[in-house]
């Protein structure tokens, strides 16, 4: 009762939907293009990353210092991994600071492709996978921002600030700039943002791009390798405990979990062009569906 009708061009006559429902509809719609992968600016995520980039380290280091509480919750770790018969930490520190080129290497590899291999895979998704890159970025951006809320849950002191167990702050003794929470630029980063780990968290976002989208098999190999390698090197430098990857993975998955729910699908199940992005010359582009012909219409030649 009260259905407002209209006239097709055959003389038939079928409801229109209500003005509620067309409101509803365009809300949606507009979500639904929110969420819709958009064609990346480059002034714009160069901006966006600086300014993330300097919010995470402003928050990071304006954590409080808790000293007490840091080396408090390293001495609760290392009491329960070796109840557990978990602690390796120390046993590997010991024995890859022993080969002096190798260690050096790794304080090198931690201060350095922890920025450089991130970025690197920012510039590649942006270059090749633009319909990705926005859900895979904000996988990345919701991984560093819960990871900063554990730092202010959690303080804890990385095993080479530790007073009981001989670790060897390996960047200290071979006079290497590996860290900034080492030597002269230790005042220059929270000394007890260990947990958890965004060495992992990162470079893990890393691998799993690289290998989910990579084309060539040895450079998918590579990504597997990156952050396995990664882990390596945070434990025996004496950085961070195992635990603290563990954190990195659960915030890594933290992150995936928004981009999933954000875009309706993880960032590599996302297709990799834009959707309305002009094809380049030789290339075909995504089609067009055809319009739908109303009711009762012909098409022509029909």
């Amino acid at each position: 009762m009260g259905e407002s009708t209209v006239t097709t061009l055959e003389g038939r006559q079928g409801p229109t939907t209500s003005p509620t429902a067309d409101d509803h509809r365009a809300g949606r719609g507009l979500l639904g293009r929110m969420r819709a992968p958009r064609r990346p600016r480059l002034w714009f995520e160069i901006l966006l990353i600086a300014v993330s980039y300097w919010t995470y380290s402003l928050v990071r280091n304006a954590v409080p210092e808790q000293r007490t509480k840091a080396l408090s919750n390293a001495d609760w770790i290392w009491r329960m991994e070796n109840h557990l018969s978990i602690a390796v930490e120390e046993s590997v520190n010991h024995a890859v600071n022993s080969v002096t080129w190798l260690i050096v290497g790794m304080n090198y590899y931690y201060a350095t492709l922890h920025f450089i291999v991130t970025l690197s895979v920012l510039v590649w998704l942006f270059r090749h996978h633009p319909g990705r890159y926005a859900a895979a970025r904000l996988a990345l951006f919701a991984t560093t921002a819960v990871a900063l809320v554990g730092y202010y849950l959690y303080p804890l002191a990385p095993p080479r600030l530790m007073h009981g167990p001989a670790f060897v702050d390996t960047v200290k003794v071979h006079e290497t700039w590996g860290s900034m929470a080492s030597g002269d630029l230790k005042h220059m980063s929270n000394q007890y943002a260990a947990m958890p780990s965004m060495h992992i968290g990162w470079s893990l976002w890393c691998g799993l791009t690289i290998f989910a989208l990579a084309r060539v098999p040895w450079v998918r190999v590579l990504g597997i390798m990156y952050p396995t390698l990664t882990l390596v090197v945070i434990v025996s430098t004496a950085n961070h405990f195992w635990l603290d990857a563990v954190g990195g993975m659960l915030c890594l998955a933290f992150g995936f979990t928004v981009a999933r729910l954000w875009y309706g699908a993880l960032p590599y199940s996302l297709p990799r062009l834009v959707e309305g992005k002009a094809p380049r010359k030789g290339r075909t582009g995504p089609v067009a569906e055809p319009e739908p012909v109303p009711s009762g219409v012909r098409p022509p030649g029909a």
